[in-house]
């Protein structure tokens, strides 16, 4: 007897990329346990048909059809026995289902039919009864896929032979502008996009975001299915509306292998998508360290700015794992001192996220450690601002000037009041300067403390005590 545990519903599988996401039709296999989907979908829960279809007794299931017992009748999440029955692969009860009067098209609340689970099941048997009795190949789910997505996506290859030969294009893109061919390239199923490009699939098909499949594909690593798309005529270059090519999608996501292989097929290198970016910008962004020492020893431009600015350098500074990536570029002569349009250098950066040990890195390396910004602010002034303790630590034993004014006058120790950075402050007035001195428009650190907070305002009238005496 099989253990109830429908687990029924189609998942859906995401996956973001460079800030978009794809959707993909799975097939979720049953868990082992009494209870699935909050308990919703136990035995008890469910009409009897389905209880019996799930028991797996053809007996059962006949004595209940003798019995007038609904057979189409639906459980919480409208589906039906057909449904079931499609789901178990079991051919020999959804022919049963049928000729007692199941209806072969009924979808459920993800308006799946029977055909949509029989394929995500990977049952060319079932596929073949439901297709004899009028199944409709063509219809689509709440996501506008049609089963021969959701074959794409599972890799039901004897499915889509049975399905494509009843279609009059295997191009029918489903709500997010995404072919089979595009499922397949993402999961990397290589017999698959075989199949669907010798059936006249569009290999440079993109969808509402200029996606292709090589993109999908590069992202996901699937080398295999990569090569396969680029010795059949894949654009390698091609870009979607952010415009980024294959080479900044695996970059990204760190697939190697894949970047190594478009690297050698003599990409652009330091192709600059529509912020400017290049692969090694994507890389560094996203701490993808072994891709940044292959994309610099490749030749990669360490230097290259984007439409802002910013260097590799400055993303290596802020990302969170970009600490390897930042002494690759280092090593391999990226200027420390560089600075953006708004006139951050990568010491800034590191200020603004609290990077301690890239800090430390840059300043051995030569960076200055009182670069201003565009509104005069330094490295110390944007650690106070954000509260970065350790930092300010670090800039002043490195010899960083706390009483150099930055935005509006301002010292260091005013932003790390006003923002009621407590134990900045402390950090700050251990340097001695004095701490009634006004900004520009008159406010001295203890203004900005009492905006900051009655606790912070508080602390600072202390230090102030302990450094001036009773």
């Amino acid at each position: 007897m099989r253990k109830y545990c429908w687990v029924f519903k189609a998942e859906v599988k995401r996956c973001s990329v460079v800030g978009s996401s794809l959707v993909f039709l799975r097939r979720r296999d049953c868990a082992t346990g009494s209870e699935a989907e909050g308990g919703r979908n136990t035995a008890g829960n469910q009409p009897p048909l389905i209880q019996a279809i799930f028991s797996g007794d053809p007996e059962e299931i006949r004595m209940l059809i003798y019995k007038s017992e609904d057979i189409n009748a639906l459980d919480a999440e409208k589906r039906t026995p057909l449904h079931a029955a499609a789901f178990l692969r079991d051919a020999e009860i959804i022919e049963l289902l049928i000729l007692s009067g199941a209806r072969v098209n009924a979808k459920d609340n993800m308006w799946l039919t029977p055909l949509h689970r029989a394929v995500a099941s990977r049952s060319e048997d079932a596929v073949r009864v439901l297709i004899r009795h009028s199944a409709d190949v063509n219809a689509r789910d709440k996501n506008w896929q049609t089963p021969l997505h959701v074959a794409a996506a599972n890799n039901a290859l004897r499915c889509a032979e049975v399905i494509i030969p009843l279609l009059s294009s295997v191009n029918v893109s489903d709500r997010g502008g995404r072919t089979a061919l595009h499922h397949a390239a993402l999961n990397g199923h290589t017999e698959m996009v075989n199949l669907l490009l010798a059936k006249g699939a569009n290999i440079n098909a993109f969808d509402k975001k200029d996606g292709r499949a090589l993109h999908w594909a590069a992202f996901m690593g699937h080398l295999d299915v990569v090569r396969q798309l680029v010795s059949q005529g894949a654009e390698i270059s091609c870009k979607d509306k952010r415009g980024y090519t294959p080479l900044h999608t695996a970059a990204s996501s760190g697939q190697l292998a894949v970047v190594k292989h478009l690297l050698n097929l003599a990409v652009e290198i330091d192709e600059a998508n529509a912020f400017g970016n290049t692969a090694l910008h994507i890389a560094c962004f996203n701490g993808q360290d072994a891709v940044v020492s292959e994309l610099i020893d490749y030749g990669a431009n360490v230097s290259q700015p984007n439409n802002k600015g910013f260097t590799p350098l400055h993303f290596a500074a802020a990302s969170t794992h970009g600490a390897l990536c930042l002494e690759f570029l280092v090593n391999n002569g990226a200027d420390v001192n560089v600075q953006s349009r708004d006139g951050k250098s990568p010491l800034h950066m590191t200020a603004v996220h609290g990077r301690f040990t890239r800090s430390q890195t840059l300043i051995q390396n030569g960076g200055e450690i009182d670069s201003v910004d565009k509104d005069g602010n330094t490295p110390l002034h944007v650690a106070a601002r954000y509260g970065h303790e350790l930092l300010i630590n670090t800039l002043i034993t490195s010899g960083a000037d706390c009483t150099r004014r930055g935005v509006h006058g301002m010292f260091p120790l005013h932003l790390a009041a006003l923002n009621a950075h407590s134990d900045c402050c402390r950090k700050l007035l251990s340097s001695g300067f004095q701490i009634d001195t006004p900004d520009s428009l008159g406010r001295t650190c203890l203004h900005a403390a009492a905006a900051g907070g009655l606790v912070i305002w508080r602390a600072a009238v202390a230090e102030l005590q302990s450094v001036e005496g009773p």
